[in-house]
């Protein structure tokens, strides 16, 4: 039976531990993040996960070593283990310093506006662009275009509340900001307030934290149009998303209108409740499809004129053939461009636009990184990426972490290793067997159940996939 060495002795092995690696070191690995049991001839290093203990392992069991017998005299074995109380603390403090981090956004956000906190409509807080008129219809967002119009105008109730959805760059924000900017125009009687996801999370927490609630819901509830964008930020926020679902009940019941936007459709935002899910669905659904390539012509043509540039036609249809991926990548090639021919000074030629855009055009398709995938899919599934990196073995970290390396593998050039260290350093092995899994799963037939995925059918993983390839400006095959 092993004999447990005093406290004063653990205490002076910690001394020593932090003399051979050095203070901030120590603080960073040990201070908070290690419990020291010690007997004998034995030092069981208590750690709160498995990166944690594996690094301090492979780096400080040396240093550990030496302190032990430094103070005992004689040698000692190490040993690492998973304690439950040190992973408790870490996950909270992590979630602590989230919590903080909002806060502090959401002040800064609201300061200005301390004093007037029971204001029905405030000002926007900036200035809003789009505007219907400058909105280039074609065929892949014709609808869109029309149901915007139908709220700037006030008809056709039947259309209810309004969600767009698309892959970003395809034109929603400018589609709010035009409803906002047609309602002040043709009805300026309305009110309205367009804000974004982030916005009104950091509102809502301001006005938890300063106990005005009520001057919160005012404001938001008491109007005749809400416009807000990216409604995919509050997933994963349960106390957002229920006082955003009672916003939803109350203006609805007033026969008011809601008109969101989004990165995707709203039963493919991971970790929304299903009674918000069920609320989104309920009205009309419109998706923007990529522009086709007489579309992205057209918007070539309208942004020149705007800049008041003379771009030939041949121009036009170069940059709209090789930029497929959005428009705001389609109108940042134009801009370059002219500013190109501005510093030359130079006419505007086909060659010319060659010269010009060939870096930026040889770039377009390598703009997906690891940590694009890793945020990404995490916002899908409602985890960080530090989830992502750890060795849990949860259905939904499990997936997540199987369809990260899958797409980091088939939208970089990292190789198996590379990615494997990315992921947490995990073995290239493990990266291989997830592509597989993933890979296989895609190609089978419908009625093939993963059950590591809760049964789920391999039509979900496929639509999982595809909608995450979309928001990287990739197609899925």
């Amino acid at each position: 039976m092993l004999t447990q060495i005093s406290n004063d002795t653990t205490e002076r092995i910690k001394g020593r531990i932090e003399e051979l690696v050095g203070p901030q070191k120590y603080k960073v690995w040990f201070k908070n993040s290690t419990q020291l049991t010690c007997a004998e001839s034995l030092i069981k290093i208590g750690v709160p996960n498995l990166f944690i203990g594996g690094w301090i392992e492979d780096h400080f069991s040396d240093a550990i070593t030496q302190a032990a017998k430094d103070v005992t005299g004689r040698d000692v074995q190490v040993s690492f283990s998973i304690d439950p109380v040190l992973f408790r603390n870490l996950r909270k403090t992590q979630l602590n310093s989230q919590a903080a981090f909002i806060e502090k956004t959401a002040e800064r956000a609201m300061r200005e506006s301390r004093g007037a906190k029971t204001a029905l409509l405030p000002e926007p807080p900036r200035k809003l662009r789009g505007r219907l008129e400058d909105f280039v219809v074609g065929t892949s967002n014709r609808l869109a275009h029309s149901v915007a119009t139908t709220v700037v105008e006030g008809n056709g109730r039947s259309v209810g509340n309004v969600y767009f959805h698309s892959a970003c760059g395809l034109g929603k924000t400018h589609l709010l900001h035009a409803i906002a900017n047609g309602l002040t125009q043709k009805r300026p009687d309305v009110r309205w307030v367009c804000v974004s996801g982030e916005e009104f999370t950091n509102q809502f927490l301001y006005a938890l934290r300063e106990r005005s609630l009520d001057a919160f819901r005012h404001r938001y509830r008491e109007i005749d149009v809400l416009l807000l964008d990216d409604i995919q930020f509050i997933a994963n926020k349960r106390a957002t998303q229920e006082e955003f679902l009672h916003t939803f009940n109350a203006i609805e019941a007033a026969g008011k209108r809601i008109v969101l936007a989004s990165d995707a459709h709203p039963k493919m935002i991971g970790d929304l409740s299903e009674s918000l899910v069920n609320r989104l669905v309920s009205g009309m659904v419109v998706r923007i499809e990529r522009p086709d390539f007489e579309t992205r012509c057209e918007i070539l043509r309208v942004k020149a004129a705007a800049t008041k540039h003379s771009v030939p036609e041949n121009v036009i249809q170069y940059i709209a053939g090789k930029i497929q991926a959005n428009i705001r990548e389609l109108e940042g090639c134009l801009v370059k461009l002219l500013a190109y021919t501005a510093l030359a000074k130079t006419p505007i030629t086909l060659d010319l636009a060659r010269q010009a855009l060939d870096e930026h055009l040889r770039q377009t398709g390598r703009i997906v990184t690891a940590s694009d995938i890793e945020h990404g899919v995490g916002t899908y599934f409602g985890v960080t990426p530090a989830d992502l990196h750890t060795s849990r073995k949860s259905r939904t970290i499990a997936l997540a972490r199987n369809i990260a390396m899958f797409l980091a593998r088939k939208h970089t050039d990292l190789s198996l290793p590379e990615i494997a260290r990315v992921m947490g350093n995990k073995n290239h092995t493990t990266v291989l067997l997830a592509c597989r899994r993933i890979n296989g799963l895609i190609t089978a037939d419908d009625a093939v159940n993963w059950p590591g995925a809760a049964g789920m059918q391999t039509r979900k993983i496929r639509e999982i996939v595809k909608a995450l390839e979309e928001q990287f400006g990739r197609v899925a095959n």
